[in-house]
């Protein structure tokens, strides 16, 4: 069988051949262009004399000389290519292996507020959005996160469909990868969204035909002035009419360039990646849709932005002088260039916010289809409306290593409730987790770590890691009520499911298990869905008389003074902790 694994050692092999073969062709290249600029130079010394010949040799040796450096470019812009795909799938190889700590925590987008990302092991070291994310594009890694704490039930079946299509494409998603990479952008998008939506325009009507005219009669005059037909002191003047023309506007033409220098990188990265989109074929209903977005114009978005970017470097190219003078003087060059801006700006910026968005959309994406691909034995989640909101055969923890990983059948139903309790270190934590992970793959449209799964698509909600905040004052024990408050207001909104770790930690015992007893009977009463981890063996009384309320454990056993653990979901109640015996096993206490 074909794994992943083989897959990116192939693809290594294969780039690392194409960078060798591209350095031989940059080095034939160079060569080639050292020896027409010696024998272009030799040719028009030894001619100087003749100077229709030496201006002859001159210009065919230029023309060669051009044509060779063109070439060497494209080449060097395709061993770069070539070189990112081997970073790509050097890493890719390193996270299959488990080596992925080092990569974007995505820190930035845990919130303690939300309804699961701080509780889950979402975001931070070892999280699942280190391990998944593969974004180039500030805007697709924020697609991703997005997609990853949207909670969204809606339209599961068409992102399942569209990240099983982009699995089937490796290659693709690749290139797109690689493509995305080569080109370094430091201004956000929604920056430069503001830019185009609030420019307004510095130049008059009269720029659409004032610079054409002007150069005409600029060469013209030059006519005149060769032909000795006018003296060449009136084609200065003219030069200096045109600088008075120019400077008339420099300094709204400043401030432009200033705004088009920062994002000119921007537009040439996004010009290549719409067209990877346009040229792409898809069949997922999804990707269709997004496709179509950027092939509503006459013009293809990416041709759009192409153009544009030219129109940007073209403006660039004015910080140097003798373009700025003579170009100016005689051509109105930055008035030209700044006329098609903004005529571009007037006629797509109203575009362009949709336009970045498919391409983050795809940046994002591209993350969802390469775990998908690279966990060929993952299932996606059969999405059903029946009485049960999880039904997994073998469901594990998708970060754990699968030779260690101990999966468990779990079958919860609608309004049911579970109590999980067990020793310390017996899996209890992982478990919630494992569950909670089911749940946001499977709304996100991921294949889940399960053998079989039918799943009731529901929102989740959490609260597993509450913490005191200093800054707003409040104690641990005021932070938990706040989040189980927050969690009862929103469960009369719409239905959820509800994972709690430990609950009333910042409280006696008495207090808590009075506490938690009377909190989880609240929610079974209000027909509230989820599971319950904890050490009160008291709470599991409340099975006694809510039918809807289920016990379940994670065992510990002593065996020869050692403990061991079989992280297997169990029927019942634990009789076995271990707290006393870890204090003792760790010589804390006698």
């Amino acid at each position: 069988m074909n794994t992943p694994e083989s897959y990116y050692k192939t693809q290594l092999k294969k780039h690392h051949k194409a960078v060798k073969q591209l350095y031989k062709q940059m080095t034939g290249l160079s060569s080639l262009r050292l020896l027409v600029f010696i024998i272009t130079a030799v040719g028009v010394y030894f001619t100087f004399n003749q100077w229709k010949i030496a201006t002859l040799i001159a210009i065919i040796g230029i023309a060669v000389f051009i044509y060779i450096l063109s070439k060497y470019t494209d080449i060097k812009a395709k061993r770069a290519l070539h070189k990112s795909l081997i970073a790509i799938n050097e890493t890719e190889l390193q996270i299959i292996s488990g080596n992925f700590h080092d990569r974007d925590q995505g820190l930035q987008f845990q919130d303690p507020n939300h309804y699961y990302s701080l509780d889950i092991d979402l975001f931070g070291k070892g999280s699942f959005f280190q391990f998944t994310n593969r974004t180039v594009i500030n805007e697709g890694t924020k697609v991703l996160a997005n997609a990853l704490t949207a909670n969204n039930t809606k339209s599961i079946k068409l992102r399942q469909e569209a990240i099983t299509e982009l699995s089937q494409k490796p290659e693709w998603q690749q290139y797109y990868s690689a493509t995305a990479s080569l080109i370094k952008v430091e201004t956000p998008a929604t920056k430069i969204i503001n830019w185009l939506k609030n420019h307004k325009s510095v130049l008059p009507n009269m720029m659409r035909w004032l610079p054409l005219a002007f150069s005409i009669t600029s060469v013209i005059l030059l006519v005149l002035v060769i032909l000795k037909m006018l003296h060449v002191s009136f084609f200065g003047y003219w030069l200096l009419l045109g600088l008075i023309i120019t400077g008339k506007y420099l300094k709204k033409i400043n401030a432009l360039s200033s705004n088009t220098e920062k994002v000119k990188d921007t537009f040439r990265q996004y010009a290549l990646l719409l067209q990877q989109i346009e040229r792409e074929s898809f069949t997922s209903e999804l990707l269709i849709n997004k496709q179509s977005k950027i092939q509503s114009e006459n013009k293809k978005a990416s041709y759009i932005f192409a153009e544009f970017s030219k129109h940007l470097d073209a403006l660039d190219n004015r910080n140097n002088l003798i373009s700025a003078i003579f170009g100016n003087g005689y051509l109105l060059y930055d008035i030209k260039n700044t006329y098609k801006i903004e005529q571009w700006i007037k006629q797509y910026a109203h575009k362009v916010e949709d336009w970045f968005e498919i391409v983050s959309f795809f940046d994002a994406y591209i993350s969802l289809g390469t775990y998908a691909f690279n966990h060929p034995n993952y299932i996606y989640p059969e999405i059903t409306k029946n009485n049960s909101v999880i039904k997994a055969e073998d469901l594990g923890h998708p970060l754990l290593n699968k030779t260690k990983r101990v999966d468990s059948d779990v079958s919860i139903k609608n309004q049911e409730f579970f109590i999980v309790t067990g020793a310390n270190m017996a899996g209890k934590s992982t478990f919630l987790r494992t569950i909670s992970l089911h749940i946001v793959m499977a709304n996100v449209g991921l294949p889940v770590c399960a053998k079989s799964s039918t799943y009731s698509p529901v929102k989740l909600i959490t609260s597993m890691r509450t913490s005191d905040s200093l800054t707003d004052d409040s104690s641990y024990f005021f932070s938990e009520l706040t989040r189980l408050k927050f969690i009862v207001d929103e469960i009369e909104k719409e239905p959820y499911f509800i994972i709690l770790d430990e609950i009333l930690k910042g409280t006696n015992s008495t207090d808590k298990a009075i506490g938690s007893r009377k909190f989880v009977e609240k929610l079974v009463v209000g027909n509230a869905t989820g599971i319950i981890a904890t050490h009160d063996l008291s709470l599991c009384k409340i099975a006694d008389k809510l039918d809807e309320v289920k016990n379940y454990f994670f065992d510990a056993e002593i065996i020869n003074d050692e403990l061991h653990f079989d992280y297997t979901l169990k029927k019942g109640i634990c009789q076995n902790m271990n707290a006393s015996f870890l204090l003792k096993k760790m010589k804390i206490v006698d």
